[in-house]
């Protein structure tokens, strides 16, 4: 069983189409660098990207995972993710209800 003091992570991360989301978050619960990912379907994103503004439909996906397993799952996402510049920001939560962050260690165990 992992440590369960083990700090849990989220990476927030963006995706122009739900299917390119559902299928980096697929392949991080099936490698066991996530216990779960949610995908939040539609967002309007504005951003200045090589000097032009621009407006863009995307969707948003949050990854839950475990301190650490956390390398692996950015590592992975970065190679799998189809932006050129992918945001991955990661999210250390101040409190996790136990039986959550049992099942979370669990789910991303090695």
């Amino acid at each position: 069983m992992a440590d369960r003091t083990e700090p849990i992570r989220l990476i927030y991360t963006t995706f122009g189409t739900l299917e390119d989301a559902e299928h980096c978050g697929g392949a991080l619960v099936e490698r066991r660098l996530a216990a779960c990912v949610n995908i939040l379907p539609r967002m309007v994103s504005i951003y200045e990207w090589q000097g032009e503004l621009s407006r863009d439909d995307e969707v948003v996906m949050l990854v839950k995972t475990r301190a650490g397993r956390l390398a692996a799952a950015l590592e992975a996402l970065a190679e799998l993710h189809p932006y050129e510049v992918p945001a991955m920001i990661t999210l250390a939560p101040e409190a996790v209800n136990v039986p959550y962050a049992d099942w979370l260690r669990g789910q991303t165990a090695s």
